[in-house]
């Protein structure tokens, strides 16, 4: 099952994330929330490889931070971006905003 077909509106997601990583996470969160603003634009302005570029970082952060559905939504993102794919680039960054809004992080 996809990301996408788990998100329901107004369920809070909870991530459980290491609390050694308690003081980078509302950094990440905060940086995401923006860069899926500026993916939104890029996509209307055929900017692919600003897409590209900020889905293979997110695949890679949200990995080492314990997000595997920002890994997971990163890699369809850039995947996407390099196949020049508008729909797929809206819907994933549709269900990352909705993502965002909705997850809870708990320290372990």
């Amino acid at each position: 099952m996809t990301i996408e077909n788990d998100i329901k509106q107004d369920e809070k997601i909870i991530v459980k994330v290491d609390s050694d990583l308690e003081e980078l996470i509302p950094g990440f969160l905060e940086d995401w929330q923006k860069e899926t603003k500026y993916m939104q634009e890029a996509v209307e302005k055929n900017d692919y490889d600003t897409i590209r570029k900020m889905g293979h970082n997110m695949k890679g952060t949200g990995g080492a931070c314990g997000f595997d559905d920002i890994t997971d939504m990163g890699s369809k993102l850039e995947s996407a971006a390099k196949d020049m794919d508008p729909d797929v680039i809206r819907e994933t960054l549709g269900t990352l905003s909705s993502y965002l809004e909705q997850v809870e992080v708990v320290y372990e």
